[in-house]
């Protein structure tokens, strides 16, 4: 691969903005990498080259004009195809959205142009992201780099799958159920959702046609999803900050986004909880994570303990809260005159209850309460990301998980509690199988504490690098 597309987002910015390596050369070396890999990875359904290469052009010329250009001068992103692109189409992985083209951007891509980030495409999702996966009735299935015959983990799929194999240091995610995790776990990245409300969400994945497909109010963040730490973290500072189009946004003043890195963790309290006291698990996955958790202790000077927080399984009460969100009147109407995804078309026709909805809502504030409590005693709560590793692509999950028979989504078990409360978390590489699939430990910091969630990470990187880790596909 080229030396470019080796490169951090931190590194990269900082050259072309000394006019090393031109915006235009970064455009023509990440095409390169999609002629390579793309063919058989499927990571981006709309790819926007033409646009990017028109919007290197223009950095270059206000580069040369001595123009500040902005912290992520000539990085090129991908964006999910559940974030609103103005003039790009967003299909959203549904057949009703082929020809849908947004008339604004989202708050988020707005501010990654105006940091001087270069738009590379759109990046592929299940259908409305109502999954962990990455295939849909639109494209191509979203390949794992790591094993093309296994998925990337989803919804971000196309975004994760993009930046494990170099096109492009950064991605943007979404995360209503853990979809900016979960694939960047999948694929060997760091991921993180911040505090809800830290980025805002606008205008999500909507349109007057179908007002059906608009997000998860409730649980759903944006966030990065990069090689390295501190590329995630000045994505950060520059997607987050309150903004009047979100209801949900808070103030940003007290993150110190990319300052906070290489201060260290130790002394901090943690907790690790293999399983939340309820979720089968993989045995690769439970030893992968029990080495990385034991990094904290040994190498970082955490006081770690075995601790679970004590709530039930929320797995119910989670779909609930989906449901609540979702406009199912609009998305039954799209599901008549489309065909639908069999997991979403089976969502649609579930019967909901108004009971089953409140239940919902009165158990995510038990699950809340509940955390709040457990976290006053830690600093930090570690648990593996995903319960198991990559599997075969075209299943929503395993059915079998350590010898219990689970329902399809249960492999999600660490990530859904986390949308619920909000709290901030993030995922690192926490190793590989025997087989050389990544597998994730997640990090959840206390509410709002998004500073030490990336202290931890970062330190975390530090001790256990895996930046020059790339798959064969790459290399090969």
């Amino acid at each position: 691969m080229t030396e470019i597309c080796a490169m951090q987002a931190t590194d990269l910015a900082v050259a072309v903005k000394r006019g090393e390596i031109s915006p235009v050369e970064v455009v023509d070396a990440v095409s390169e990498r999609m002629d390579a890999v793309e063919p058989v990875l499927h990571a981006f359904c709309t790819p926007t080259l033409d646009i990017a290469r028109q919007q290197a052009q223009d950095l270059a010329q206000r580069i040369a004009a001595g123009e500040d250009v902005g912290p992520l001068a000539g990085v090129p992103v991908g964006i999910k195809d559940l974030v609103a692109t103005k003039g790009i189409r967003t299909v959203m992985g549904s057949k009703a959205y082929e020809d849908f083209v947004p008339d604004e951007d989202d708050i988020v891509v707005e501010r990654l142009k105006e940091a001087g980030a270069l738009i590379i495409g759109k990046t592929n999702v299940p259908e409305f992201g109502y999954s962990g996966v990455g295939h849909n009735p639109v494209f191509e299935t979203t390949r794992n780099p790591w094993n093309p015959a296994l998925t990337p983990g989803g919804s971000s799929a196309g975004s994760g799958a993009a930046v494990a194999s170099g096109m492009g240091p950064i991605a943007v995610g979404s995360d209503g159920g853990g979809s900016v995790r979960i694939p960047s776990a999948h694929c060997g990245l760091f991921g993180m959702k911040a505090s809800m409300g830290r980025v805002p969400l606008y205008p999500g994945c909507r349109d007057e046609r179908y007002p059906g497909v608009s997000s998860w109010e409730s649980l759903e963040h944006i966030g990065p999803m990069s090689r390295t730490v501190a590329d995630g973290a000045l994505m950060l500072s520059v997607m987050a900050g309150p903004d009047p189009r979100d209801r949900h946004t808070i103030p940003t003043s007290d993150v110190d986004w990319t300052g906070c890195l290489g201060q260290g963790v130790e002394g901090l309290r943690v907790a690790f909880s293999p399983n939340l006291g309820y979720a089968a698990v993989d045995p690769a996955v439970r030893d992968i994570v029990q080495n990385a958790v034991s990094v904290f202790e040994k190498a970082l000077g955490c006081v770690v303990e075995q601790a679970d927080p004590g709530f039930e399984d929320p797995y119910n009460a989670f779909w609930g809260l989906v449901a609540l969100d979702t406009d199912l009147r609009g998305l039954r109407r799209l599901a008549q005159e489309f065909d639908v995804s069999p997991h979403l078309a089976e969502f649609l026709a579930r019967p909901w209850a108004a009971e089953e909805l409140t239940d919902a809502v009165m158990a995510r504030k038990a699950l809340n309460n509940k955390m709040w409590r457990f976290m006053e005693n830690y600093d930090l709560l570690l648990t593996p990301t995903l319960t198991v590793p990559p599997f075969p692509v075209h299943m929503q999950g395993p059915e079998k998980v350590d010898d219990r028979m689970v329902p399809a989504f249960q492999w999600l078990s660490f990530t859904l509690p986390i949308n619920m409360t909000g709290q901030p978390a993030a995922t690192v590489p926490a190793g590989w199988t025997e087989d050389g699939l990544p597998v994730g430990l997640q990090i959840v910091g206390r509410h709002l504490s998004d500073e030490t969630v990336l202290r931890a990470a970062a330190a975390f990187e530090e001790a256990s690098p895996w930046r020059d880790r790339w798959p064969h596909l790459v290399n090969g």
